[in-house]
């Protein structure tokens, strides 16, 4: 699978091919992410962060002057994208969570 480095999902895409692809986890620096679930965590921050560039971006354009309805309409559908977006890492993170909590009461 290739990942496109210019695509906003480009980290959580890439923790996800990472994880799936069963390859063995290396050394980890002081700069890493210490578990998966960091990992995970930092791979949406870093993914939603590109997205609220890309808003900021558009809105920005917007307020000097270019209140075309192109931009109007697309400023809306990469908010609503963001939203959407924040919604799935808020849940993906609730539900690891969960489910490490469970493992956690077993032991």
């Amino acid at each position: 699978m290739s990942i496109n480095a210019n695509d906003p999902n480009a980290p959580v895409t890439t923790f996800i091919a990472t994880a799936s692809s069963g390859s063995t986890r290396s050394q980890v620096s002081s700069g890493d992410s210490g578990s998966w679930y960091e990992a995970m965590s930092r791979a949406w921050g870093q993914t939603l962060d590109g997205q609220a560039a890309r808003v900021t971006q558009l809105s920005d354009a917007i307020a000097s002057g270019g209140d075309q309805p192109s931009n109007m309409v697309q400023l809306t559908a990469e908010s609503l994208r963001m939203q959407f977006m924040s919604n799935n890492a808020a849940t993906s993170q609730n539900a690891v969570g969960h489910a490490l909590e469970t493992l956690g009461k077993r032991q």
